[in-house]
């Protein structure tokens, strides 16, 4: 909580906590097993405290009270050493992503309100994925102590349940096989009446701080005020949906945190002078903090000596999907025919960022360097679409004769680049001619025209190049006995002279 005069901060003033969940027992043990060791007790009781504002059944607003309340309930001291101890604790809350503070300003009584939204704990496996939360309770407990509470959440899988012959089946019942909707009945008046009565806050309780898709109002409430340069062209934000699309994308593709985000937009040149926002310069500092992001999350695998497993595809993806014919599908590899049918499978080939995609074909989410390095230099040096570079990996993975080498993956992307390749159909159309005359060279069909093996290397042996051979040689003598004899006597005398 930032507040630097605190004359606007008192327990006199208004405030209301806004919550849209509630605390279950798995919840309660990670406040105290986890998040408290990090930030106090004094700071969870701040949290139980404003968290039992609402009432316990219900969900949304608490009424608008003096914070005097909160002072007597936490036995703060009523005046400056009391204020300065609940923004402390509050602040600690804010930087672990379970408190988000807003202050209003009421023209009508020329004084300030106070809201406190909350946010629920993260899941145990929600939170050992985050690193920057891990890396603080490891400074707070030490190794040992992170890995045995790692442990005390985790309830393994039945030792018959692990074994690899099992074969698995989904036997779930979609919706529409039970039920029957009568799509002949709309009723306005409920649709109207539904979105009068939302919550006003829907939209905008996601304060997680792994969250990908961000709100303009999360990104101006955490953006600096009167420091940066670049405020006024963050606040226009809220009127160019499509920069706010561009932001969107990349902080999903490359894995940023809100607190990332708002600090790449605050840097230099990330905006032009008319305040058009800088997509290049974006993606190539979100690629930095990317690669940097990695390196970190190899150093603490190594320190759990266990890697979290691939995630399962996302049901409900916030950016729009753009959909696929059914005459461009891919068939699923077996590595995932138990995650997901054809139909999703494309949906993610055609909708998920490269990054993401790569991870899910090697085991356990670890990419290789070098393999990621190619693919980095062909998305920022190349610009080749997401899309399209994913149609690429598939056909690294399916195709057991391609090879992951730089020159292989270069050599193909570079084909595709030449031949115009740059949507999903199109992709799929050159993966499926290529394979056509891979088949057709291995089955010995051509085409009756010339075909050129490829390069095997320096040390392979080339053809040699075919000779003509004469073969119309006429079987009659076409020199007299006499010229014979005067060609020999000719010979002997040039062999004389020699002699």
């Amino acid at each position: 909580m930032r507040i630097t005069n605190m004359l606007h901060f008192t327990e006199n003033h208004r405030f209301c906590v806004y919550r849209d969940y509630a605390l279950s027992g798995l919840h309660h043990r990670m406040l105290t097993g986890i998040y408290q060791p990090m930030v106090g007790a004094y700071a969870i009781g701040v949290y139980q405290t404003l968290y039992q504002q609402v009432s316990g059944d219900r969900t949304g607003f608490s009424e608008l009270e003096q914070q005097r309340k909160l002072f007597l309930a936490l036995d703060l001291e009523q005046g400056e050493r009391g204020r300065k101890l609940l923004v402390e604790q509050t602040s600690k809350l804010e930087a672990i992503g379970l408190l988000q503070t807003s202050r209003k300003y009421s023209p009508a009584a020329d004084d300030y309100l106070y809201e406190y939204v909350l946010a629920e704990p993260l899941t145990p496996q929600e939170f050992f994925k985050n690193q920057h939360l891990v890396m603080l309770l490891h400074d707070k407990v030490g190794k040992y102590a992170v890995l045995a509470l790692r442990e005390q959440f985790y309830a393994p899988e039945p030792e018959e349940m692990q074994d690899p012959g099992l074969l698995s089946e989904d036997l779930s019942v979609p919706f529409y096989d039970i039920f029957r909707l009568n799509t002949q009945i709309f009723d306005r008046e409920l649709e109207q009446a539904l979105q009068e009565t939302a919550p006003a806050r829907e939209t905008e309780r996601h304060i997680d701080v792994t969250t990908k898709a961000f709100h303009y109002s999360e990104i101006i409430q955490r953006f600096p005020r009167g420091t940066s340069r670049n405020r006024a062209f963050v606040e226009d934000l809220r009127n160019n949906p499509d920069q706010m699309f561009e932001i969107n994308k990349i902080a999903r593709k490359f894995n940023l945190s809100l607190r990332e985000t708002c600090r790449l937009l605050d840097e230099d040149g990330m905006f032009s002078e008319e305040g058009k926002l800088s997509a290049d310069m974006l993606q190539y500092k979100a690629n930095l903090y990317f690669r940097q992001d990695k390196d970190r999350e190899q150093e603490r695998e190594r320190l759990f000596h266990k890697i979290a497993g691939v995630a399962k595809p996302d049901q409900d993806d916030v950016l729009e999907e753009k959909p696929v014919e059914m005459q461009f599908y891919l068939e699923v590899p077996p590595m995932f025919t138990a995650q997901c049918n054809q139909h999703q499978y494309n949906l993610i080939m055609r909708n998920e960022p490269y990054t993401k995609v790569l991870e899910r074909f090697f085991p356990k989410g670890a990419v290789p360097k070098p393999v990621s390095d190619i693919f980095e230099k062909i998305d920022m040096n190349y610009r080749m679409p997401d899309e399209v570079i994913n149609v690429m990996i598939h056909h690294l993975h399916v195709y057991k004769e391609s090879s992951w080498t730089k020159n292989y993956i270069d050599s193909v992307a570079s084909n595709m680049m030449a031949k115009g390749v740059g949507s999903y159909e199109q992709a799929v159309a050159y993966i499926r001619e290529q394979t056509l005359k891979r088949s057709n060279a291995a089955s010995g069909k051509t085409d009756g025209r010339l075909t050129t093996l490829p390069f095997k290397g320096r040390g392979a042996r080339q053809q040699k190049p075919k000779i003509a051979i004469i073969t119309d040689i006429p079987s009659k003598k076409p020199v007299s006995e006499e010229k014979l004899e005067e060609i020999r006597k000719l010979a002997r005398e040039i062999d004389g002279k020699g002699t």
